[in-house]
């Protein structure tokens, strides 16, 4: 593997910025020997976060910020994997929980056969309040009982396709077929559906353990609390519907 583009979308993380999360990015890219971009997604920040963006981007040379209409996380990487041009594309958070450097750890499978890699966290999430700790264990068992059941971490924000396969999955994600509230940051549990088509199209997935501390510090996105209670129905709801989708024949590769 010797090109990637990497996608970060971005909503409201301006504190995250002021700490020097770009800075961190460019500096483990600047010292590799691959061809490699960022594109930074904005989701329509309502801080300071795109003129944060755009004064980075203006002098660092493979960076580039795209201004997005207000679609929520899965909205804001399928704009970044739109304009991908390197025949691997890697997602991330904003916060750097997983620091790009892990990339490291996922690239040579795609050397291997592998069209889908995925960072994990594993069992245990340092930084995590307990209330969300016991909450990524119930939304673990409650998943694997109906889906993925191979697959440890879906949640990661740091996943690795090949960008053609992302191009041809992202479109088919019920996200985009659905006209629900994109107040906020939207972020769903796109991940599971996502990695159900591509292991049911037959593409294969290797998981992989990175490191992972949770760095957030963003304050403009809302109420912490509410965020989690939503995210936490949004999530349910996402297993719900892909188990009942698959049901009904919906992913089904057309003859």
């Amino acid at each position: 593997m010797n090109q990637l583009s990497v996608v970060i979308p971005c909503y409201n993380e301006e504190n995250n910025l002021k700490r020097g999360v770009l800075d961190q990015v460019y500096n483990f890219l600047k010292t590799q020997k691959f061809d490699w971009e960022v594109l930074v997604c904005n989701d329509e920040s309502t801080d300071n976060s795109l003129q944060l963006v755009k004064d980075f981007t203006n002098t660092h040379k493979g960076f580039k910020v795209l201004d997005l209409p207000h679609g929520g996380k899965p909205s804001a990487v399928w704009g970044g994997i739109q304009k991908a041009q390197y025949p691997v594309v890697l997602f991330t958070d904003m916060d750097q929980s997983t620091p790009l450097s892990e990339s490291l750890k996922l690239l040579p499978y795609f050397d291997q056969g592998y069209d889908v890699v995925i960072g994990s966290r594993g069992t245990q999430r340092e930084g995590n309040s307990l209330l969300r700790k016991i909450g990524g264990k119930v939304f673990l068992f409650g998943r694997r009982l109906f889906l993925l059941h191979n697959i440890i971490d879906t949640q990661c924000g740091f996943k690795a396709l090949k960008t053609d396969l992302a191009k041809k999955i992202f479109p088919n994600l019920q996200f985009f077929k659905d006209k629900g509230d994109t107040k906020g940051w939207r972020v769903s549990a796109f991940d599971v559906e996502l990695l159900f088509m591509a292991q049911k199209w037959g593409h294969k997935i290797k998981e992989v353990k990175v490191d992972w501390i949770n760095e957030d510090t963003s304050i403009t996105k809302g109420d912490l609390a509410k965020r989690y209670k939503k995210e936490t129905k949004q999530m349910l709801q996402e297993i719900i519907r892909v188990k009942y989708n698959d049901l009904r024949g919906l992913y089904d590769q057309k003859k």
